[in-house]
C-alpha cells in the first residue's frame, strides 16, 4: 500500500551523513504518476503523504492492506485527511457520494470515519496529507478566498509572501491537522524567514509551482549544524521537531505546509535569530 516508509531520526544521525543518505531520510520524491494514487508513511506523527493524478479516469483511495487485522478497513477509519488541488485545472473529490469540485489551490478537509473517497479531473493533481484522529469533524471545502491570509516579508528581503491558513481553528475544525498554502511573490525566494523550531509538532513541506530547471534549497538540522537538501518541483520534505526549516529557491514558488502533534496553536514555535545559525 505504501510506496515508502520513513522512520523517525535522532539529531545525532546528522553527524557525518552523506547528501545521498540525507535525501533518503527526509526527501519524498515521485509522488505523482498518471492514473495512480501514491502514498508514503512516516513515523513522524504517523503522517501519510500522497499524490493522485486521475488523468482521464477515476482513482479510488485504497483501503488498508496490512497488517492482516486491518486489511480491507477504510483508510480513514481512524484518520483525517486534507486534499489540495495543485494542478492546472479543476478536479473533483467524492466522499461517500458527496462530490466537491476543487479549483487550483482549493482544499478539501475529509474527516475521520469517511468511507469511499475517489478523485477525478483530467488536469487536476491532488496533494494528500493524512494524520491519525481522535474525533470526527465535518467535511469542508476551503478555497483560498475563504482562508485566513497572513501577508509577510518584503521584496527588499526577497521574502514577500502570503500564507493562506486553510485547515486551522476558526477556518476549518480538525483533530490535529494544521495545513496551509504559502505563495511567494515574483522576485521573492525565501520562505519561513526567520526559521523556527516547534518541539511539540512535526511538519512537512511540499514544494511546487516551479519548472524543471529550477530548484529550492531546503535547510534543516539543529540551528548550529544546519544542512541542506536540493528539492525539485512537486517533492516534499519531512521536518523533525528538532530541526529548523526554511528554504530558498532559484525563483519564486509555492509550498504547502502541514503540521501534526500535540496542539493546534499555530504560533507555538521558537523563532530563531539568523545569527544563531551555523
Amino acid at each position: 500500500m505504501f510506496k515508502q516508509i520513513y522512520h523517525a531520526t535522532h539529531p545525532e544521525m546528522m553527524e557525518g551523513i552523506s547528501n545521498e543518505k540525507l535525501e533518503q531520510l527526509y526527501r519524498v520524491p515521485d509522488l505523482f504518476a498518471d492514473g495512480e494514487i501514491r502514498l508514503v508513511y512516516s513515523h513522524y506523527e504517523r503522517f501519510v503523504l500522497g499524490g493522485c493524478v486521475p488523468a482521464s479516469g477515476t482513482v479510488k483511495l485504497p483501503a488498508h492492506s496490512e497488517p492482516e487485522s486491518s486489511a480491507g478497513k477504510p483508510f480513514l477509519e481512524r484518520r483525517e485527511m486534507a486534499v489540495v488541488n495543485v494542478g492546472a485545472g479543476l478536479g473533483t473529490v467524492t466522499v461517500d457520494g458527496a462530490e466537491t469540485t476543487l479549483d487550483p489551490h482549493d482544499c478539501l478537509y475529509i474527516p475521520m470515519g469517511s468511507g469511499e473517497v475517489t478523485f477525478a479531473g483530467d488536469v487536476a493533481r491532488f496533494y494528500i496529507v493524512s494524520l491519525p484522529a481522535h474525533k470526527a469533524c465535518t467535511l469542508k471545502k476551503i478555497s483560498v478566498a475563504e482562508a485566513n491570509p497572513l501577508r509577510l516579508g518584503s521584496l527588499e528581503t526577497s521574502n514577500k509572501r502570503t500564507i493562506y491558513q486553510l485547515v486551522i481553528p476558526g477556518i476549518c475544525e480538525s483533530s490535529q491537522l494544521l495545513l496551509g498554502l504559502t505563495l511567494l511573490e515574483e522576485g521573492s525566494v525565501w520562505n519561513t524567514m526567520p526559521p523556527h523550531l516547534h518541539d511539540r509538532r512535526s511538519e512537512v513541506y511540499f514544494y511546487f509551482g516551479f519548472d524543471e530547471s529550477s530548484r529550492v534549497f531546503h535547510y534543516m538540522g539543529e540551528p548550529d549544524k544546519i544542512r541542506h537538501i536540493v528539492i525539485e518541483n512537486e517533492q516534499a520534505i519531512m521536518s523533525p521537531p528538532w530541526s529548523i526549516h526554511m528554504g530558498s529557491g532559484t525563483k519564486s514558488y509555492a509550498f504547502i505546509w502541514a503540521m501534526g502533534g500535540e496542539n493546534l496553536d499555530y504560533t507555538d514555535m521558537k523563532v530563531l535569530n539568523l545569527c544563531q545559525l551555523k
